[in-house]
């Protein structure tokens, strides 16, 4: 019942606050106004409704006593006077209704049943032909004694005025809880709009404000915010070192090998440093981190081309696909660090040539998503053995082939990390088109 329930609340802080606040009131507008209807509307009604019986008891008994017609119609006229009612004798008639009255009409029930238990003669009561006055007829032995009763001198006066000026109240309290309520969500909407840049990659604007416990969360992030910033930038100034001084031997190591005599050990050796130089290139890759560049719109199926044209350049066989949707109409324009994506595309292409003879690119979007497409004819990978492809250095030589090249194992690892700065993700399944492994990086627009 509650999950059921559940789907019918707001979702967000501002609506589930408001429910919370403006429930409560609502209900206790019910029942007061429930207990004022049937403790002081009807009340009072019962009240005033009972003097009037007892008058239009005195006029019956009256009629009765009179010796002729003729004398009653003149007593019932005295008395109409100072009773304040319309009073008239109707001979030799038979009463021809019992009770008229609409069913939402509250005091007139009142009206009736009070009528009912104090006059203990014949009566019929309508309270539908006029909303002003409401007829009696009650039997006598005469006749018929009509009596047209004001509804004013049944009824509480103007008794909607405090239900009316309850509603108001209530609506404009409603109202300015609103508007502070909504003042204090904010910061909080605020905050959660920056940690979600933040995941992306984008560093948004932000300063604390709002309740104590919303700036101590604000100024928690920002805390948190400058660690990572500070802890990205060391990393990177102290790879920009690391890289500098492995690549110095490195590059002394390719310049004697080229000086050297040819030879199927120079050629060997020769192997084993351009296979070194691509290890050392991933690792930074992977190591780097894509903290520092900033996020720009970039046109998501330029991108993809231009990874899968430096592919081809390298010899690779890549088939490209973009949706019919982008020919002839406006750019997919997407907010991403280009030089990351472009690097995660080309590693997993690089593997998709790698581990296969064929790959194939394709770009998908959607509202929220767009979606990068990466697929080989190679072994693939299977399921159970899928997330541990993407922890840094895992070689799964039994579902690729890891000696193709020189692989460390950190090509899907790269593109899981791009993906995730981006506040994304990297999904692997079966390709159904290829038989291979299919790589789908979807990162959020």
């Amino acid at each position: 019942m509650m999950a059921s329930l559940k789907r019918f609340l707001p979702q967000s802080l501002f609506g589930r606050a408001l429910v919370i606040l403006i429930a409560p009131i609502i209900l206790l507008q019910i029942v007061v106004t429930g207990l004022f209807i049937q403790r002081h509307y009807a009340g009072v009604t019962e009240q005033m409704a009972g003097a009037v019986a007892r008058e239009l008891n005195y006029a019956a008994e009256t009629v009765d006593a009179a010796p002729d017609i003729d004398t009653a119609q003149g007593l019932l006229t005295e008395l109409a006077r100072p009773l304040g009612l319309s009073l008239s004798l109707l001979p030799d008639e038979t009463l021809s209704f019992k009770a008229r009255l609409q069913f939402y009409d509250v005091s007139g029930e009142a009206l009736a049943t009070t009528l009912r238990n104090y006059v203990s003669r014949p009566m019929g009561l309508d309270l539908v032909s006029s909303d002003r006055v409401a007829v009696a007829d009650i039997q006598t032995e005469k006749g018929v004694l009509r009596a047209v009763i004001p509804r004013k001198r049944t009824i509480a006066s103007n008794p909607h005025l405090l239900l009316v000026w309850m509603a108001v109240t209530a609506l404009a309290l409603m109202l300015v809880a609103i508007l502070f309520l909504r003042n204090q969500v904010r910061p909080i909407k605020v905050l959660a709009a920056a940690a979600e840049a933040f995941g992306k990659g984008r560093v948004a604007p932000f300063r604390p404000s709002g309740a104590e416990e919303v700036r101590r969360a604000g100024a928690a992030f920002l805390e948190m915010r400058r660690r990572i910033e500070r802890q990205i930038d060391q990393r990177t100034r102290m790879l920009s070192a690391v890289s500098h001084d492995l690549r110095t031997p490195l590059t002394r190591m390719k310049l004697s090998l080229a000086m050297a005599e040819p030879g199927p050990e120079i050629d060997q050796l020769s192997h084993d440093v351009a296979q070194m130089d691509r290890m050392l290139t991933e690792f930074l890759d992977f190591s780097r981190g894509e903290g520092t560049e900033p996020a720009i719109l970039v046109d998501a199926a330029a991108l993809l081309t231009g990874a899968v044209e430096d592919a081809r350049r390298a010899g690779h066989a890549v088939t490209l696909t973009l949706p019919a949707t982008l020919e002839g109409a406006a750019p997919l324009m997407v907010s991403l660090r280009a030089d990351a994506v472009t690097r995660a595309l080309t590693n997993l292409l690089d593997n998709a040539a790698r581990h296969g003879t064929h790959a194939a690119a394709s770009l998908r979007a959607n509202r929220h998503a767009v979606e990068f497409v990466i697929e080989d004819d190679g072994p693939g990978i299977p399921a159970e053995a899928r997330e541990a492809a993407f922890r840094p250095f895992t070689r799964l030589d039994e579902a690729r082939n890891q000696d193709k090249g020189g692989s460390v194992g950190l090509g899907l690892s790269i593109a899981l990390d791009v993906a995730r700065v981006h506040g994304g993700t990297v999904l692997l399944d079966r390709s159904e088109g290829m038989g291979g492994l299919k790589a789908v990086v979807r990162l959020p627009r």
